[in-house]
């Protein structure tokens, strides 16, 4: 669970530029850049449990699906209701989004951890 949190800060936070955070929000263009987002994560994701745990290599595509279809959610969201900085459910939609994450990560780790 720790290193998934790790991956998640990592490529979530560090390595998701703005293009990347702005774009994939936006009614149109958003998937080229939620793709690249995803893809970071896929890549972090794979690299990690390939050294940790590499018959579960499988759930790094779990992660990437489900991480793709939790922020194009949240996408829909923000920009349909218009969620900027400004708007009084921009933080909640923002803490939703990082719960879903989290417990996807919790989920998996349980899984691994079940099955190892």
């Amino acid at each position: 669970m720790l290193l998934l949190t790790f991956k998640h800060i990592i490529a979530d936070f560090v390595l998701q530029t703005a293009w990347m955070a702005y774009g994939k929000d936006q009614k149109k263009g958003w998937a080229l850049p939620l793709l690249v987002h995803c893809l970071i994560h896929l890549a972090c994701a794979l690299a990690l449990i390939l050294v940790v745990a590499p018959r579960f290599w499988f759930v790094a595509f779990i992660d990437f699906a489900i991480h793709i279809t939790v922020d194009r959610a949240k996408g829909i969201c923000s920009s349909h209701f218009g969620m900027t900085l400004e708007h009084p459910w921009f933080w909640t939609l923002i803490g939703v989004d990082q719960a879903l994450h989290h417990l996807t990560g919790f989920g998996l780790s349980i899984f691994m951890a079940a099955n190892g």
